[in-house]
């Protein structure tokens, strides 16, 4: 066999139902002079003999099975390093995929100067519901060539192994590989080549697909979807302290303030959407494993953040944990606190005291909010649902609470109104605030689910109340956060207008921020039938026509 050029790793562990789809993609590759190294982690279900036929169909693919489950990415990376052929290096999971050019594009730019590695975009696919972003956009946006990691140290925030093609030479030299028995391999391999190498070519390419699955089983889910156990924190603290000290090693401790801030913007958010659904034995737990590493960090990345995030990182260092979960509900949607407490000079402070110690004043100062003086449409208030009892039929009648800390709204009544757009047909369901006390205000709002317009083939999707309120001809449209956990409700709704029947599933959000969740669904035989006709026919007349034998059918 002609030597390769390259070498694709497509590391597996029991995945023997997505592994074909991994390796065609890999032989689907435009640049033909490719290695195909299958490394499994000695799986126990069918992949063995999954692998093994693949081979068989093409002489490319080479297979190893690991003596015995090593429990991570690193080793069956590292086994496969040994024997690849190639020249340069590219690692893919078994449950992502390789987008046609990936190959070409990356050797291409390795070819046009020499570099230690090259590197492009990920797409992201959420498998759940099919929607794709780009990872990280901005720091692939051009075609460049940086000259080490200090000329861009953003770059940490990209720490995936797999969007990358690396030189075997680079790797070699400074012994690279990936680290095993450990967790987060990725993030301090991604580290250590990005501080060992002279110079990298970034390209705008899409290389790799990252397929998401957030509601994963937690059998099958990623180490990155198992935040819910505290083995996942120690991993994540653990792998920080690691780079921390190889930046020192490595003559880089001057980038730290960038590392710790993408620490905090990155692994640290991922965590905070979470708080509010983790009980206080958790909470107890996570806070004795971060807090000692947040105190390394250097006071410079806290100052990067928005303020919400750090109001939320010094209540948790506070050990003020009651207060961690109505602080991190609503981070990045701009949610009022419920409570703001000024001291003698007149500065906000988030919650019922001035805080005692110099730090703690300065990260949960409320000042830059400008609660009490920035224009109403993008004034911050607090709409959260303390009540939801279900009224005959379809309706629902949902208990607000409305806090104002920057107490905007004038004392007596408040006009506001509930927005839901089920297929694109706005509901406003109007009702009153009532004051109780300065700055919070109650009201009932009663909803006829029955009364919505979906479209005439049906809706399909999710949906999640919004509260509009109206001041002096100015509008102001926010969040409407849910109880954390209720009971879930299914309705079903025959509409009096003769639209498509549907089931409409009411339940709490489950993750950040939180909000009340409606799903629909259509049902009945013009759902099963005609919907399918009608979401995908393109012509406008033959849409018309379905949806007029749609109509007649009900």
């Amino acid at each position: 066999m002609t030597r390769p050029d390259v070498t694709v790793t497509v590391i597996v562990y029991n995945d023997a139902a997505r592994l074909p789809r991994a390796v065609a993609s890999v032989r689907a590759q435009t640049h033909p002079g490719i290695e195909i190294v299958i490394s499994d982690d000695h799986s126990e279900d069918d992949t063995p003999a999954v692998a093994r036929e693949l081979a068989a169909r093409d002489h490319r693919i080479r297979y190893l099975r690991l003596p015995r489950n090593s429990g991570g990415c690193s080793a069956p990376r590292n086994r496969a390093v040994e024997i690849a052929r190639a020249p340069y290096l590219m690692f893919l999971d078994s449950d992502d995929e390789l987008p046609p050019r990936s190959v070409e594009s990356l050797l291409a730019a390795h070819r046009e100067r020499e570099v230690d590695f090259t590197m492009g975009a990920v797409r992201r696919v959420r498998v759940d519901t099919g929607r794709r972003s780009t990872w990280m956009p901005h720091l692939v946006a051009e075609r460049r060539t940086v000259e080490g990691i200090g000329a861009d140290p953003r770059l940490f925030f990209e720490h995936l192994s797999t969007s990358k093609m690396y030189a075997r030479s680079f790797l070699d030299r400074h012994r690279l590989r990936f680290p095993e028995g450990i967790h987060y391999e990725d993030q301090l391999f991604s580290a250590q080549a990005y501080c060992l190498a002279k110079a990298f070519t970034i390209i705008p390419d899409p290389v790799y697909v990252w397929y998401i699955e957030p509601f994963a089983d937690a059998a099958s889910a990623s180490i990155s979807n198992q935040r819910h156990r505290i083995s996942n924190v120690r991993d994540r603290v653990h792998v920080q302290h690691l780079i921390d000290d190889f930046l020192v090693s490595s003559g880089h401790a001057g980038l730290r303030a960038d590392k710790d801030y993408k620490f905090l913007k990155h692994d640290f958010r991922m965590y905070a959407g979470d708080l509010p659904y983790r009980d206080e034995e958790w909470l107890t737990a996570f806070a004795g494993l971060m807090n000692p590493y947040l105190d390394t960090l250097a006071p410079e990345a806290y100052a990067r953040l928005p303020r919400a995030e750090r109001v939320v990182l010094e209540l948790l260092r506070d050990d003020r944990l009651s207060e961690v979960r109505p602080a991190a509900r609503g981070l990045g949607h701009a949610v009022a606190p419920r409570r703001v407490t000024a001291d003698a000079a007149g500065g906000p402070y988030w919650g019922d005291t001035v805080p005692a110690t110099d730090r703690a004043r300065r990260e949960l100062d409320l000042s830059e909010l400008e609660l009490d003086t920035r224009p109403f449409p993008t004034a911050q208030f607090r709409h959260e649902i303390t009540d939801l009892t279900s009224g005959p039929g379809a309706s629902l009648a949902l208990a607000v609470r409305t806090y104002d800390p920057g107490l905007r709204l004038p004392v007596g009544p408040q006009r506001a109104c509930l927005l839901l757009s089920p297929g694109g047909h706005r509901m406003t369901v109007p009702f009153r605030l009532d004051p109780v006390r300065p700055g919070v205000f109650e009201g009932t709002v009663r909803l006829d689910l029955a009364t919505a317009q979906p479209p005439l083939q049906g809706f399909e999707g999710v949906r999640h109340p919004l509260l509009r309120l109206d001041q002096q001809g100015l509008s102001h449209t926010g969040l409407l956060l849910a109880p954390l956990d209720f009971p879930t409700r299914r309705i079903r709704v025959p509409y009096r207008s003769g639209a498509t029947p549907h089931e409409i599933v009411l339940e709490p959000e489950g993750r950040n921020p939180g909000r009340l969740q409606l799903r629909w669904r259509p049902v009945g035989v013009t759902a099963r039938v005609i919907r399918p006709v009608v979401r995908h026919v393109a012509r406008p007349r033959i849409r018309s026509a379905a949806q007029l034998v749609a109509s007649l059918l009900r």
